[in-house]
C-alpha cells in the first residue's frame, strides 16, 4: 500500500470493498464479506448519512499545539463545541500547559460559491499563524469548496514559506463517499504526507561520546509499542492498556488522539505498531510498514476478556514474552471472573441489541456473552474485513441479526420494535430513539468510561447492572414522545428498501 503520491487517499468503498447496506443473518453477512460482495448494495431510501468532514474532526479536534482551519460554510464543524471541554481535559492530561481546542472557520457565503474562497482561506492561514503560533494547522475541506473546485494544495504550497506553522490539508468533504470511516484515512493522508519524519536527534558532545546512553535508547526502542487510540476513548482506557502491556515490561508511545507533532516524529523510533481498531487505523500503519518497515497487528479490539487476552498475546509473541502474557492473562481473567459473579445472577439471559462501529458491537457482545446475556441484534455503521477476529470470541451468534447501516434511524426502529431487547447498547446520537421506545440504554462511546481492558469488562457490567434496575425515565419519555414513523413501516420488512446492484 503506497497512496502517498496521491492528493487524496482512495474511499472505502474502493480499497477494501467496504459495505453500507445490508440486511440479514450474521452469518449471511459474514459470507458475503468473504465472497467479496458486501458493498454491492443500496438503499433506494435513505433517512440521513454519515459525514466524513465530522468524523475527520474526531481526531483533528484532538491534536495538540494545533488550529483547526475548518474551510467551508459557518455551520460545517460546528459539532466541535461539544468536544471543547473533552479536548483541553485530555490534552492537558498529557500536557498541563497545553492550550484547548482552537478552531476557525473561513464562513463561505453564496458569494464565495460562485467567486471561490480560496482568498478566505489564505486570510484565515495567515491570521492563525500570526495569533497562536501553532506548530500545525489543520486545514480539513468541507464539501463546499471540494464542489467549486478551490485548490487548496495550491494555497497551502504558496504559504508555506511564510508561515512557522506547518500546514495540512486535510481532504474531507463528505460526499465522497457513504463509508465515512474514510474520513480517518483522510486525516492519517495529511499526517504521513506533512508531520512524519524522521527525527532530527540533537547530538551535543557527551551525548556522541557516550556509547552507553545510545544502547540504552535502542534497547528502549526496541520494547516500544505505538498505540494507536481513538478519540472516543477514555483516559482509563489508556491507562489499563498500557498497565497490561507494562506489565510485561513493554513501553507504550500514544498516537494519534491527543499528540503533538513531535509525537509523530518520535513514532518511527520504535518496534511495533499496535491497532486497536482497525476501521480507525488500518492505512496509518500499513503505510508506516510500506514506507519504514515499521511492523504492525491489527487483529481485534481490547474489549472484554476473550478480546483483551488475544490481543495481549498477539503483541507478546512479536517480542517473544508469550509465557508471561499467557501468566498475565490468566490471573487477570480469573480476578475479573469473581468480580462478575454479582452481576450474572441478574443479568443472565436478559437480551441485548448493538448499534455503533461494527467492531466495537462485536468486541462488546463478548462481554454481554460472558454475563449470560443473550445478543439478538446488531447495527454496524459498515463492514469490512476488520471485523472478522473478532467473532471468534462469540459463540450462537450465527442467526443473529445483522443491519449495515450508517445512521438509517428508520431500518433501526423497526428492528428494535419487533425484537423488543432488554438493553440497547449505542453510539452517542443513536440512542435517543430508543429512549422513545421506553428502553434502558448503555452509550457504546464515552471519554469519560472505562471500557477496555479487564478493568473495562467489569466497568460496562457494574454500569448495566445500575442502568438496568431503574429506568423510569426511559419509559416516561416513551410515555409522552412519540416517534415520528407510521404504524405501515412496523408492519413491512425492515430491509425493504435494500437493494442489491447488477
Amino acid at each position: 500500500m503506497d497512496y502517498m503520491t496521491e492528493k487524496t487517499p482512495p474511499v472505502r468503498e474502493d480499497r477494501l470493498g467496504t459495505g453500507i447496506a445490508f440486511g440479514g443473518t450474521s452469518c449471511e453477512l459474514r459470507h458475503a464479506q468473504k465472497e467479496g460482495c458486501i458493498n454491492l448494495a443500496s438503499r433506494s431510501f435513505s433517512q440521513t448519512q454519515g459525514c466524513q468532514f465530522t468524523l475527520s474532526l474526531a481526531i483533528i479536534n484532538t491534536l495538540r499545539n494545533a488550529v483547526i482551519i475548518m474551510h467551508g460554510p459557518i455551520g460545517c464543524g460546528s459539532c466541535s463545541i461539544g468536544a471543547v471541554g473533552t479536548s483541553q481535559t485530555f490534552k492537558r492530561l498529557r500536557d498541563p500547559n497545553a492550550e484547548g481546542l482552537i478552531w476557525l472557520n473561513t464562513n463561505l457565503n453564496e458569494a464565495d460559491v460562485i467567486g471561490g474562497g480560496e482568498e478566505k482561506l489564505k486570510e484565515a492561514i495567515r491570521y492563525a499563524d500570526r495569533e497562536f503560533r501553532p506548530e500545525t494547522i489543520c486545514i480539513p475541506v468541507s464539501c463546499v469548496p471540494a464542489l467549486i473546485g478551490d485548490d487548496v494544495d495550491a494555497v497551502i504550497s504558496e504559504l508555506r514559506g511564510e508561515t512557522a506553522a506547518t500546514l495540512i490539508p486535510i481532504h474531507c468533504s463528505g460526499f465522497k463517499t457513504k463509508a465515512m470511516a474514510t474520513a480517518y484515512d483522510d486525516v492519517y493522508h495529511g499526517v504521513l504526507r506533512n508531520l512524519v519524519r524522521k527525527p532530527k536527534r540533537r547530538l551535543d558532545e557527551q551525548a556522541v561520546r557516550d556509547d552507553v546512553d545510545d544502547l540504552k535508547r535502542k534497547y528502549r526502542d526496541s520494547r516500544t509499542v505505538n498505540l494507536l487510540n481513538v478519540g472516543s476513548m477514555s483516559k482509563q482506557d489508556e491507562n489499563e492498556l498500557e498497565r497490561l502491556l507494562r506489565a510485561i515490561d513493554l513501553n507504550v508511545r500514544w498516537l494519534p488522539c491527543y499528540s503533538n507533532a513531535e509525537d509523530f516524529r518520535y513514532a518511527l523510533e520504535s518496534a511495533l505498531n499496535v491497532s486497536i481498531c482497525g476501521t480507525h487505523d488500518d492505512y496509518f500503519i500499513e503505510h508506516l510498514k510500506t514506507l519504514y518497515d515499521i511492523p504492525f497487528v491489527i487483529d481485534t479490539m481490547p474489549i472484554g476478556r476473550k478480546n483483551t487476552a488475544r490481543w495481549l498475546l498477539k503483541i507478546a509473541e512479536f517480542f517473544g514474552l508469550e509465557d508471561d502474557a499467557r501468566e498475565l492473562a490468566d490471573k487477570e481473567s480469573g480476578e475479573l471472573d469473581a468480580a462478575l459473579a454479582q452481576f450474572r445472577l441478574a443479568l443472565k439471559d436478559k437480551t441485548v441489541f448493538l448499534g455503533g462501529g461494527e467492531i466495537r458491537i462485536i468486541a462488546t457482545a463478548e462481554i454481554l456473552q460472558d454475563l449470560g446475556m443473550r445478543v439478538i441484534g446488531f447495527k454496524g455503521h459498515h463492514y469490512d474485513q476488520f471485523a472478522e477476529p473478532l467473532y471468534d470470541s462469540l459463540e450462537n451468534i450465527d442467526d443473529v441479526i445483522f443491519n449495515v447501516a450508517t445512521q438509517q434511524p428508520f431500518e433501526q426502529i423497526n428492528l428494535v420494535k419487533r425484537l423488543k431487547p432488554d438493553l440497547y447498547i449505542g453510539h452517542t446520537g443513536g440512542g435517543n430513539l430508543s429512549a422513545k421506545q421506553g428502553i434502558p440504554l448503555l452509550p457504546i462511546f464515552g471519554p469519560s468510561y472505562n471500557y477496555m481492558g479487564y478493568s473495562g469488562a467489569f466497568d460496562v457490567a457494574r454500569r448495566i447492572s445500575r442502568i438496568m434496575s431503574n429506568y423510569q425515565f426511559n419509559k416516561k419519555i416513551a410515555k409522552h414522545c412519540p416517534l415520528p414513523y407510521r404504524e405501515s413501516w412496523y408492519e413491512k420488512n425492515p430491509f425493504h428498501y435494500i437493494k442489491k446492484e447488477d
